[in-house]
């Protein structure tokens, strides 16, 4: 283990007062799914046809537009796969999407212009079309058990990312990349270009999320199965009552973020699966001067009896978290896969920033993991801004972890050490190394053993 700087000037209570829980049950009574009115719009009664062949963008416009003009009600999807272009949501509308039902998303890009208003990596741009996406609505719903199909694959939209920050180069000969518009994105950015002239659509390979509700009051995205994203599977952004519940995030390509709650307020995410080629729950607020401008943290976030298999993180909080994040609860989950590479995981560095507060983990079991714990403040750029990042106020007890490579990779800054980090009941067995314990300010462990031996701050 690398050197532990370990403050304690301060003391705070081993245990999270009854209130810090009281208010996990408060989001969980608080958040409620929206109703929707007892009215059924078959896609197929607008000319929708199955078999995968059939553009089905204009009979699935018409049944949305019609549900919402009556008042709102149930857009119906059944029996069969419909091929279909971008989806855009209407208040009181629930696209209802039912077993052994799937729509499957057009691959030409074309099909996702003309651009909207949309957030790519914490930024904000004119972009392709979210192939679901909803912008400024009050109560909208994507349920049932059928399946959403991005058909992205090795030859189609996951080539776009080349090997830019991967280790996998997903690239193909002769097929252009991201490299180019995101690094152009990223300096307009920081030059403070005005939205509506950060044109990203065609020629620029920036691939689209899959769902995204933007400024949304009210979202219900329950059951579905979502495969194949071109990019981050579920976004929600500068939303309020979101409830997101027993969703299968199945994706292994590029980027293939499950759920991304971005400057949102009010969310449970629970019974869901991840099998994802990216972090499975990552919580975030903006990148860099955007999330600075808008300045909208995400809070207010229990995470629920979730599992998670493959990814880069199991519940994660960061990168792009310049608008800061608190309030978050984990309950109740299980991970575990030789492809998990960490278990709770915070990113940013002095480039990101932020304000990353009130973090309470409980009943967490972790069957095999690369490293269970990681706060880490040297992502990417690593300490390469001015924007210090602060993290503080943690509390992780009753964590099971079976097998990990390695326990901590946890390390702040000596000019803003991690504050109040606090373990309890936690039991790692298996364990090949310790692991980094630096630069923490009022770091306890309680009732915490590593291959059977207690240990020690």
């Amino acid at each position: 283990m690398s050197g532990c700087t370990n403050s304690t000037k301060t003391t705070l209570a081993s245990a999270p007062t009854t209130a810090t829980w009281a208010m996990a049950e408060q989001i969980r009574q608080q958040v409620k799914p929206p109703q929707f009115p007892d009215r059924t719009f078959d896609v197929r009664d607008f000319g929708a046809k199955s078999g995968g062949q059939h553009n089905n963008s204009k009979a699935f416009a018409a049944a949305i537009s019609a549900c919402h003009k009556a008042g709102g009600g149930k857009v119906l999807v059944t029996e069969g796969r419909y091929l279909c272009g971008p989806i855009h949501l209407l208040s009181n509308v629930n696209l209802h999407i039912t077993k052994g039902a799937t729509i499957a998303f057009l691959t030409d890009p074309q099909a996702y212009l003309p651009a909207v208003f949309t957030r790519w990596e914490g930024m904000e741009i004119m972009g392709y079309s979210p192939l679901i996406y909803a912008f400024g609505q009050t109560n909208i719903g994507i349920s049932g058990e059928g399946t959403v199909d991005g058909q992205a694959n090795r030859t189609t939209w996951w080539p776009w990312k080349g090997n830019n920050f991967s280790s996998v180069d997903w690239g193909m000969p002769g097929v252009p990349t991201q490299t180019a518009a995101r690094n152009k994105l990223m300096q307009d950015m920081e030059n403070n270009v005005p939205v509506a002239e950060r044109i990203y659509a065609d020629g620029s390979y920036l691939r689209p999320v899959f769902i995204q509700p933007y400024q949304c009051t009210n979202v219900l995205i329950e059951g579905i199965t979502i495969t194949n994203a071109p990019f981050w599977l579920m976004n929600p952004v500068r939303c309020e009552n979101v409830t997101i519940d027993a969703v299968t995030f199945a994706s292994l390509g590029p980027n293939s973020d499950g759920c991304d709650p971005e400057s949102c307020k009010n969310v449970v995410i629970k019974n869901c699966f991840f099998d994802t080629g990216d972090d499975c729950i990552a919580i975030k607020s903006g990148r860099n001067a955007d999330g600075r401008r808008l300045n909208i943290p995400s809070e207010n976030i229990l995470i629920s009896n979730c599992k998670m298999r493959s990814g880069h993180g199991g519940v994660v909080i960061g990168s792009e978290i310049s608008g800061g994040v608190r309030n978050v609860f984990v309950e109740n989950c299980e991970m575990s896969s030789p492809d998990l590479d960490r278990g709770i995981r915070i990113k940013t560095n002095s480039v990101r920033g932020g304000l990353i507060e009130n973090l309470f983990v409980r009943d967490v079991t972790i069957g095999e993991v690369h490293t269970a714990i990681v706060i880490d403040f040297d992502y990417e750029e690593g300490d390469a801004g001015k924007f210090t990042p602060t993290v503080r106020n943690i509390d992780i007890r009753n964590l099971i972890c079976q097998k990990a490579k390695q326990v901590f990779q946890v390390r702040g800054y000596e000019r803003s050490p991690i504050q109040n980090l606090h373990l309890n009941n936690c039991h790692f067995k298996e364990v090949a190394e310790i692991g980094v314990l630096e630069q923490l300010d009022n770091f306890t462990a309680t009732d915490v053993t590593i291959k059977g031996v207690e240990f020690k701050v």
